[in-house]
Formats: structure tokens, C-alpha cells, sequence
């Protein structure tokens, strides 16, 4: 796939019904129910997404708010894949000083809430701080989409179903989302954007995925 500005690479996979409503109250809930090829990477997950806010203990407070620090780079890409829904997207969203606005557009609906269909707007700094992430991770490898944005809607209903769920989500700010990456451990992702200090870091290693968003500057999970 060759990337340059403006080009997308989507295919469009099968939408997969909801998982079952709740999973046993010694797992953690999360947003997967699908097939990945990362070995034991859905098994056993339940079928709901987890909230910016959700910690297995209460976030520990690093710093003040800041906003993402300037990226020098003068081309900024990204690849993701959709656990859900099969899609590819390698993209360069920022050239020539400036961001992108049709390369914003195909990000935000392939970070779109796979539920429903809606389409959200996603921070530009959440996109540079993956940029940044995706540097300190050395590696090319897409970023592999478990939740980006989330409506209003799907997080009541999660929320409703359980308390792992942030009834004021990040998540429907288009300020968040949940990743992992073939080939890099989930400690290390958590641990370089801990680094990055641009907002919140949650792991979840039973469910396999490392929370990030352009919230406070905080920390959760084990």
C-alpha cells in the first residue's frame, strides 16, 4: 500500500453483532467481538466498550493538563486496522504545515462508532500524539482499533451495563481510543505514552489493549 496525501485504503469487512451483554464480574468489560490474529486477543472478552475514565483503581494524577507538545514533523502518517469491522486506513493527515481536511474526514469514519454507523470528529491531537507514539514504538505497524469514537447513545447503553463505562467517556469527544499493535507488547506501548505525557494512559491487560486520550495527564490499570 503505497501512502501519500489524501489516499485511503479501506476495505470493508462484515459488521459482527453485539457480544453477549455482560461479561463475569471478574473480567473487565471491553468493546470486542471479533476475530484478530493476535493469538488469545479476544478470548473470553465481553461486548462492551470501556470508559476514557475506566481504571481498575483510581487514575493517579501525573501532572497538570497540557496540550499535545508540537510535532515537528512536516508529514505526519498514520495506518490503523478496525478489529471490528476489517477496515485499512493508511493515511498522511498532516503536509505542508497544515492538517489535512479530507484526510480528517476518512480518519473520523474509520474511527467512527462501529455500532451504529455514526461518524464523530476526532481531536487532531489525539492524531499527533499517535504519530508520536507510532515513532517512539519504531515500527510502521498499524495501529490496531479496538474503540475510537463512541455516540452518546452506545456509551449510555454500556454505561447502563456496567460501571467500568464512563458515563462522560472521552471517547464521545473523539478525544480517546483504545489500541494495541502486532509485534509491540502491551507494557511497552503503555509505558512510551506514559512518556509522551499528553494525557491519560490506562492498561488492560486481561482484555489486551492500551487506552489513550487527550485528557489530564493520568495514569490507571494493571
Amino acid at each position: 500500500m503505497v501512502a501519500r496525501p489524501n489516499t485511503t485504503d479501506l476495505t470493508i469487512g462484515q459488521m459482527f453483532a453485539a457480544p453477549p451483554d455482560s461479561p463475569s464480574p471478574s473480567r473487565l468489560p471491553v468493546d470486542l467481538g471479533v476475530e484478530s490474529g493476535r493469538r488469545g486477543f479476544l478470548r473470553g472478552l465481553g461486548g462492551l466498550f470501556l470508559g476514557a475514565g475506566a481504571a481498575i483503581a483510581a487514575p493517579t494524577i501525573l501532572t497538570n493538563p497540557a496540550d499535545a507538545a508540537p510535532v515537528s514533523a512536516p508529514r505526519r502518517q498514520l495506518s490503523f486496522v478496525s478489529l471490528h469491522t476489517n477496515e485499512k486506513l493508511k493515511i498522511t493527515y498532516f503536509n505542508n504545515g497544515t492538517y489535512d481536511r479530507s484526510a480528517l474526514k476518512d480518519v473520523n469514519h474509520m474511527l467512527r462508532d462501529w455500532r451504529t454507523g455514526e461518524v464523530g470528529s476526532m481531536d487532531p491531537k489525539l492524531l499527533d500524539l499517535l504519530h508520536q507514539l507510532r515513532l517512539r514504538l519504531r515500527t510502521d505497524e498499524p495501529f490496531q482499533v479496538i474503540s475510537g469514537y463512541r455516540c452518546p447513545k452506545t456509551n449510555a447503553m454500556l454505561a447502563s451495563k456496567s460501571e467500568g463505562v464512563a458515563t462522560k467517556s472521552l471517547h464521545m469527544e473523539g478525544k480517546a481510543i483504545d489500541i494495541a499493535m502486532a509485534g509491540r507488547q502491551l507494557s511497552r506501548i503503555r509505558q512510551e505514552a506514559l512518556n509522551l505525557r499528553l494525557g491519560g494512559v490506562g492498561i488492560y491487560s486481561r482484555s489486551g489493549f492500551v487506552h489513550v486520550d487527550t485528557g489530564r495527564v493520568r495514569q490507571w490499570g494493571v
